[in-house]
């Protein structure tokens, strides 16, 4: 029989939904979950989506979020070559908060921007 596993403590400095946590605030992988959403796009379709990606560091990003099984990528045998990227069921979870985090950053701009502006010197 096997034991039940503890359960996890983000405020653990030991707990690895750290690493999860890390991947998920990485720069562009908000961007990453949020423009794929629901859609199957290749990687030019993909980079224009999301202004001021460097095509390295999409191709970073992009290996790291189907190495973490968020993103799934397809290869289709054809000259020239095509691929394609869509969320997996585990990144389409993730597509609603980030979607959440996203709404709320749109609304509420002016506010942040007024607050830098009355904290500025």
């Amino acid at each position: 029989m096997s034991e039940p596993t503890p359960p996890f403590d983000v405020m653990q400095m030991t707990c690895p939904s750290r690493v999860i946590l890390s991947r998920i605030g990485d720069r562009w992988t908000i961007f990453v979950i949020a423009a794929l959403g629901t859609e199957v796009l290749r990687f030019t379709e993909l980079k224009n989506r999301i202004g001021g990606v460097t095509p390295k560091v999409l191709t970073e990003t992009l290996r790291a979020l189907e190495r973490d099984g968020l993103v799934s990528r397809e290869t289709f045998a054809v000259v020239p070559p095509r691929v394609e990227y869509r969320l997996t069921p585990l990144g389409l979870s993730l597509h609603e908060p980030i979607s959440a985090v996203r709404r709320w950053a749109e609304e509420h701009v002016p506010e942040i921007l007024e607050a830098r502006e009355r904290a500025a010197p």
